[in-house]
């Protein structure tokens, strides 16, 4: 970044990382910055559709034009760290592209989410004004470690200043790791459920309206938030908590919060596709993000049956993953999406045979073949209130997306 003029120095910084609800969370921050009236740059991965998506300028994706000019501009330091140190990943120039059109935009201030763990992400070369924890749970744990302390200690490796540090709930194991990295820095630690939280939340159409305790003594009620779930109220706690950390700990107007929050989105997240019969997607992708799922599904919606469309990457704990989702799926349709990395159908029909009845279970050979499939199982008794999920992986609900016309 030397080489570029430190552009990630451009604007003060709010760096996400944590293995579940980080975009969202994100996502939440930017929105609630921006409605203070601040010029926002915030980066995110990874991409449902276009790159674009990752590097968004006042809350909405770099034009195409944009960012090939910043590419330009940007090209041919590459090539010179490409000759000299060897060639830089993908991130890595991505994540440079991103700080150099923030820099030149320029933003008031920057949200940035890790791609991968945190001590030795792309993104850590950024010098904090706020750390963010969202929950820690197992995810890649042939690149972070096969406990959650070893997990918790990669993602607190973006602690690495003495700034205030925010943090959800976390796993007995995980908090002490991050206690412990926050300490050492001697940055203040804030923790949900001591220094903030959600200390109420009603179910209303299309989503949901919460009652924040943030810093200081601060509270926001009568807040809606267009996204469903507990886990989601409990990330916009977290998003108020790290806002007014990245403002000093002063106190967030009541009314910007709920500017904020008002037309917050997070795409792929628990997100309706279609209706009759309904069909959302979830990029839940692992166990913790699963059981949020089942639990917002549950409270949010009230279906008779759940028809089922699952594909999922090799590297995942599908087994568990499948458990989970047994309670609330009569039927599933298993399938593969677009990546090289997905697990074959019949792999993972297998594993669903063990949860489901043969007879539950059906194998289709591709995402628009089994999105058929799941929608005809639907509409086969109109008398009973069915809905279709697609979930699974971040590239299953792309994919669903594309099919479904919400590219």
């Amino acid at each position: 970044m030397d080489i570029l003029g430190d552009p990630q120095n451009s604007a003060p910084v709010v760096h996400v990382a944590g293995t579940n609800g980080k975009t969202s969370t994100t996502r939440m921050i930017e929105s609630l910055l921006r409605a203070t009236g601040l010029r926002t740059g915030m980066y995110t991965s990874p991409h449902l559709h276009a790159v674009n998506e990752r590097i968004c300028l006042d809350g909405e994706p770099v034009s195409d034009e944009r960012l090939v000019a910043i590419y330009h501009e940007v090209e041919p330091f590459i090539r010179m760290i490409d000759a000299a140190q060897g060639e830089l990943t993908w991130f890595q120039a991505i994540t440079a592209l991103a700080f150099a059109t923030f820099a030149d935009a320029p933003v008031d201030v920057m949200v940035i989410e890790t791609g991968l763990g945190g001590t030795w992400d792309s993104t850590n070369v950024v010098e904090p004004s706020v750390a963010v924890i969202t929950p820690i749970g197992l995810d890649h744990q042939e690149y972070l470690g096969e406990t959650l302390a070893d997990i918790a200690a990669e993602k607190a490796g973006i602690i690495t200043a003495p700034v205030p540090v925010v943090t959800s709930v976390q796993s007995e194991p995980a908090l002490v790791v991050v206690a412990e990295a926050a300490e050492a820095q001697g940055a203040p630690l804030y923790l949900a459920g001591r220094d903030f939280d959600l200390i109420g939340r009603d179910i209303a159409v299309g989503g949901q309206v919460l009652d924040i305790a943030g810093l200081g003594g601060s509270h926001h009620p009568d807040v809606f938030l267009p996204l469903h779930g507990r886990h989601q109220a409990e990330n916009a706690a977290v998003a108020v908590a790290s806002v007014e950390a990245m403002l000093g700990g002063r106190s967030l107007d009541s009314d910007v919060v709920r500017e904020g929050f008002a037309t917050v989105n997070s795409p792929g997240r628990l997100e309706l596709l279609r209706t009759a019969p309904t069909v959302l997607a979830d990029a839940a992708h692992n166990p913790a993000g699963v059981a949020a799922l089942v639990s917002a599904l549950g409270e949010s919606f009230g279906f008779e049956r759940l028809v089922g469309v699952i594909a999922v990457l090799a590297d995942k704990d599908v087994e568990s993953m499948l458990m989970a989702l047994g309670p609330v799926l009569d039927h599933v349709v298993v399938t593969v999406n677009s990546s090289p990395r997905c697990l074959p159908a019949e792999d993972v029909a297998d594993l669903a045979r063990e949860v489901w009845d043969d007879s539950a279970v059906e194998v289709a050979e591709d995402m628009p073949a089994a999105i058929e499939a799941a929608i005809a199982e639907a509409d086969a008794d109109l008398a009973v209130a069915t809905g279709v999920l697609i979930t699974g992986s971040v590239v299953t609900v792309a994919d669903a997306r594309q099919l479904l016309g919400k590219d």
